[in-house]
């Protein structure tokens, strides 16, 4: 009985270790979990998953992410893995790998530093403070997605602004990583290259102005410059979005009527319009300075469609510097930096994808916009706009440096918030119906077309700022430019090229991936303070729970045993 006992028990614990190894075994092939976040962060978005779904070949992403790093950094990293598990238990194509690129020799290091920054991979300079010390640490917070001999690069990292605690920069971070990796999916897929064309005629922004912006484009677009009156129609399929940017001279009605029809036919445009001829170098050849408006003759167009850009400019007390001379020491000049409240430091605040959890944007000499109420059923979404510390300055303004030498009190800014920036969506009334003129008509004819009074549903994006889209040019004879957003007087960068990408993506495809821009993971920190002072109540819970359970399982225990064998 003893042996056949012992055999028993033997094949039972067999039994259930083999079930173990068995559950580890189809875990390992199955990955599941069940989400009880509030906001659904471990859930994919719609979109996601049928994109995901559609992947029929393998996708290998390499992590640059390996290491030992602080609480944040481990955060970041283990979000990543978890955001490609996610993506793995839905299409079984994609593979990723951890790596560390700080890892081997000082010679080995060194030159794949090299090879990650020929390839556009710059790292973080991360200072670590330790007890009594600090050090510093070269990160890279870096995916690359390779499919099919293509490869995309994704920066897991946001911009680290200065308004924003580390643990938000990180926050904000792991908030789009389900945007940006579905996004490097989908642009690796793409067997097509959508094409975007830039006005030319009017004194736009040159391409060396929007380099930068191109450059950033060109990636997965294919852009080029238009002049409207080389065309007799632009076809919404030949051109998936126009952009005008920063125009100085007047459009004919000629090219506002490809323009119109364009948009009628679906067609999405971005409006980077200039009301007034501001600019800092016109301030700088004359003390005083009075700007006047470009005569764009775009005003009746961008009113049917349901704005109206008022000839102003808006003031903001949240606003970049510029500097100016202060003195002289023996015979050089000395500068310094004041707020310039005619370059606004702009932090958007709305939940629309273009502008989700978007850093702070610099404009120059913006106006307000008003939205107009149209004969068509039109959304119009604001998308940016100043701070509530603003003030306005109708035309005719005369321009100069005495407002730096003043100090900026609010209640000189009382004006509230400002609309800089409006998204319009739905089907906008043409700006030519009931007055199509004879050569209008033939043109039409010319290309097999009809004149449309109303567009089919389509997007379009107004901002009162040229300069948005454009990069300091510091020498036009060698073709040297400064990166889109980066403010030469500060020596630091804005988020212009992220919102202008944000707006391209959105314009060309409004339902796809941009939707996983939305989410929206709570930041829940502790309370320090209260922390602190229940410091010792929580350490006696830690401890003590622990061990009076214990105490009381074995008096149990021993209880319970004495009544059972006492009889």
């Amino acid at each position: 009985m003893p042996r056949s006992q012992r055999t028993q028990s033997l094949l039972q614990f067999g039994l259930f270790a083999g079930i173990l190894v068995l559950i580890n075994i189809l875990a390992n092939q199955v990955y599941t979990h069940l989400d009880l976040t509030e906001e659904k962060r471990y859930t994919l978005t719609k979109p996601t998953r049928e994109l995901l779904k559609s992947v029929d070949d393998r996708i290998y992403v390499r992590v640059l992410l390996e290491g030992e790093f602080p609480a944040g950094f481990k955060r970041l990293r283990t979000a990543t893995r978890e955001m490609l598990d996610d993506f793995r238990s839905i299409s079984g194509y994609i593979d990723y790998q951890f790596e560390d690129p700080n890892k081997g020799s000082k010679e080995e290091v060194n030159a794949r530093r090299k090879a990650l920054l020929e390839e556009g991979i710059a790292p973080v300079n991360l200072n670590v403070r330790g007890e009594g010390e600090s050090k510093s640490q070269i990160i890279y917070p870096t995916a690359i997605f390779h499919y099919g001999g293509r490869k995309v690069i994704v920066n897991l990292l946001e911009n680290q602004s200065p308004t924003l605690l580390p643990d938000e920069v990180i926050n904000n971070s792991i908030s789009l990583l389900e945007y940006k990796f579905a996004n490097a999916v989908k642009k690796l897929r793409s067997k097509g290259r959508p094409i975007i064309l830039f006005t030319r005629g009017h004194g736009e922004l040159d391409e060396l102005q929007t380099k930068d912006f191109e450059r950033s484009l060109r990636q997965f677009y294919d852009t080029d410059r238009i002049t409207l009156d080389s065309v007799i129609h632009l076809p919404p399929d030949k051109c998936e979005l126009l952009i005008i940017a920063q125009p100085r001279t007047a459009f004919s009605e000629r090219d506002k009527f490809i323009i119109d029809q364009y948009i009628m036919n679906g067609g999405k445009v971005l409006w980077l319009i200039d009301r007034l001829d501001a600019s800092l170098d016109s301030l700088r050849h004359q003390k005083r300075f009075i700007p006047t408006d470009y005569p764009l003759n775009l005003e009746d167009m961008l009113f049917k469609y349901g704005v109206r850009i008022q000839p102003d400019l808006v003031l903001d007390m949240e606003c970049t510097q510029i500097p100016l001379q202060v003195g002289v020491v023996g015979n050089a000049p000395q500068f310094r930096l004041f707020p310039w409240p005619y370059h606004l430091a702009v932090l958007p605040t709305g939940a629309h994808p273009v502008v989700k959890n978007l850093d702070r944007v610099e404009l120059r000499f913006c106006s307000s916009i008003d939205t107009i109420r149209t004969k068509t059923p039109v959304k119009k979404t604001v998308l940016l706009r100043s701070s509530r510390y603003s003030r306005l300055q109708f035309s005719p303004i005369e321009l100069g440096f005495e407002i730096m030498g003043e100090e900026l009190k609010p209640e000189y800014f009382n004006k509230g918030h400002q609309t800089l920036g409006v998204l319009l969506e739905g089907e906008f009334p043409s700006n030519y119906e009931n007055r199509v003129s004879e050569q209008m008509a033939e043109g039409l004819r010319q290309a097999g077309l009809t004149f449309r009074p109303q567009s089919q549903p389509t997007r379009m994006i107004v901002i009162s700022d040229g300069d948005v889209a454009a990069n300091f040019v510091r020498d036009r004879a060698k073709k040297e430019w400064l990166p889109l957003g980066f403010n030469r007087f500060e020596n630091a960068t804005y988020a212009n090229r992220d919102l202008l990408i944000n707006a391209v993506e959105y314009l060309i495809e409004s339902s796809g991936v941009i939707e996983a821009r939305s989410r929206e993971v709570k930041l829940r920190l502790l309370d320090t303070v209260r922390a602190k002072e229940e410091k010792p109540l929580w350490q006696a819970l830690n401890i003590g729970a622990p061990l009076l359970f214990l105490a009381l399982f074995g008096i149990f225990f021993h209880w319970r045993r004495k009544r059972r064998y006492g009889q």
